[in-house]
């Protein structure tokens, strides 16, 4: 019998909250390359601070957050926000506002027109790098903001409620783009969404956050998992 593989994140008896107290209690949860997890939860559950936990931004009160040194640094990690900051009056290309996803990555500069093509190839883009990122509808900045996550080779990829205020053509496109994504590669994603019909379509794993807890495990345990 195939053992699993390594997990590249691991959380372990984790208590995550803030000053004011915890969040979540006794978090147990591993996500190994290949993966595609969807972590669920109505809003105030504690989705956003699960996340913040996998990305490193907030240490465990108590319990263990560990990340494989060698598999998800900081600077293999790709992140992407629900909304995009920058400033609308900025002109920007679709190549230059991908290019901001190698800020604070070790990639050498020798790579990065390798890298940019993959990011862009990935997420179907691969003919608009010349173009005004501002003429892209919405569901291609969307796709523009997984390339620019994309462009640093993250083992690790999260996505924040990623698919808010797409229309339904939009929205399906792009969980197309992530799940070829998904199958193409052996990087691990995290899609964080209030959503379990999109869970039921593409996830291979679930956590569900609510009460103070997050229970986790395959997709087909998703109305139940240990």
């Amino acid at each position: 019998m195939r053992s699993e593989p390594a997990p590249i994140l691991r959380l372990r008896g984790a208590r995550l909250g803030y000053r004011r107290g915890p969040v979540l209690e006794r978090v147990d949860l591993e996500i190994r390359s290949g993966e595609f997890w969807f972590v669920l939860g109505p809003n105030g559950s504690g989705k956003t601070t699960l996340l913040r936990a996998m990305l490193g931004l907030l240490e465990p009160q108590a319990g263990e957050a560990w990340r494989d040194p060698e598999r998800a640094p900081l600077e293999r990690i790709g992140f992407v926000p629900q909304r995009c900051s920058i400033n609308p009056a900025l002109p920007t290309t679709v190549r230059e506002f991908v290019s901001l996803g190698v800020i604070g990555s070790e990639r050498p500069r020798s790579r990065r027109a390798e890298d940019m093509a993959f990011a862009l190839e990935r997420v179907g883009l691969a003919g608009m790098a010349s173009r005004s990122y501002w003429s892209l509808s919405g569901g291609q900045r969307q796709r523009a903001l997984v390339a620019r996550a994309l462009v640093r080779r993250p083992e690790l990829l999260l996505l924040d409620e990623a698919t808010e205020g797409m229309d339904s053509d939009s929205e399906q496109g792009f969980l197309r783009t992530l799940d070829e994504l998904h199958r193409s590669g052996s990087a691990a994603l995290v899609f964080v969404t209030h959503r379990r019909e999109l869970a039921a379509r593409y996830a291979t794993h679930v956590a569900l956050v609510g009460e103070g807890r997050v229970r986790s495990g395959p997709a087909t345990r998703a109305e139940g998992p240990a």
